[in-house]
């Protein structure tokens, strides 16, 4: 007869059904309510309410801004990463924990520091406004805060899998003749890309919800550094409930689509290299 193995948790069953419940209090029921309540406008109203002139210009700065800020993260978060797990340096455990520091920090006192720095008065803005280039109650400065909130997200992602990555890899390359170049574009980057990506989708969709950080430092101008967070926190102040869930059901979206194309090409990826082991 065979013997039944023994787990630290219960069975599939009971520990499944507690899984689907948990997912589904904390994070189907809230989505569910959203889109319940934005369907009470109506196709066409819905339409309206997220098509407005005001409501374009704030998904122009909010996206535009998420993006940059990703793909400035895109090159120094993985970059970042290199350097604490290739290199002994002193500091290093404090830089490690300084990665982290945007995750534990309250995103208000993050935009209150912000704009202290880059304001007009601040010790770097005044340097800045010198050469000419102003960052504080600018897209810039919403750019800047956005950067700062989803550098951990790029750092965290590639690092656990740097760790993995032998330097014995890199060297083999470099004694079979391959310059430094080729092995970062032959060798590493093809092992990383998969991390990079999941990173860069993890910071936009956190970038496109981020409101505390970025209003202080944005200067909430309708039209020009108005953000889409704010668009809703102010709709709810009008009582426009209908409209301020429209509002977060097109960032919603445009936040698990960019998921779902990253998932989609982190699966294409990982053919294509078993493609070619094979």
């Amino acid at each position: 007869m065979r013997r039944r193995r023994r787990h630290a948790l219960p069975g599939f069953g009971l520990t499944l059904g507690l899984c689907l419940s948990y997912l589904g209090l904390i994070v189907l029921l809230p989505l569910a309510a959203l889109a319940l309540k934005s369907a009470a406008l109506g196709p066409m109203q819905f339409w309206d309410a997220v098509t407005t002139p005001r409501a374009l210009a704030a998904y122009r700065v909010t996206f535009g801004c998420a993006a940059l800020a990703g793909s400035i993260n895109l090159v120094f978060g993985p970059l970042l990463a290199w350097v604490l797990v290739r290199y002994r340096f002193p500091g290093r455990k404090l830089v490690d924990a300084l990665v982290d520091l945007p995750f534990a920090l309250p995103t208000a006192v993050a935009g209150i520091t912000l704009t202290a720095l880059y304001a007009s008065n601040g010790p770097l803005g005044r340097w800045i406004e010198a050469a000419g280039w102003k960052v504080a109650y600018t897209p810039t400065g919403i750019t800047v805060a956005l950067t700062f909130v989803s550098l951990p997200f790029l750092v965290r992602s590639v690092q656990p899998v740097l760790e993995q990555l032998e330097p014995d890899v890199e060297e083999a390359a470099a004694t079979l003749g391959a310059s430094r170049l080729i092995t970062l574009w032959r060798v590493v980057l093809p092992t990383l890309w998969p991390a990079i990506l999941s990173g860069f989708a993890l910071a936009f969709a956190r970038a496109l919800g981020e409101y505390g950080s970025v209003i202080f430092i944005a200067g909430n101008m309708p039209m020009v550094s108005e953000i889409a967070p704010l668009l809703i926190v102010s709709k709810l102040d009008q009582y426009d409930y209908a409209g301020a869930t429209a509002i977060a059901v097109v960032l919603l979206l445009a936040s698990f689509a960019a998921l779902f194309a990253i998932n989609l090409l982190q699966l294409w990826t990982v053919r294509q290299r078993s493609a070619g082991a094979a």
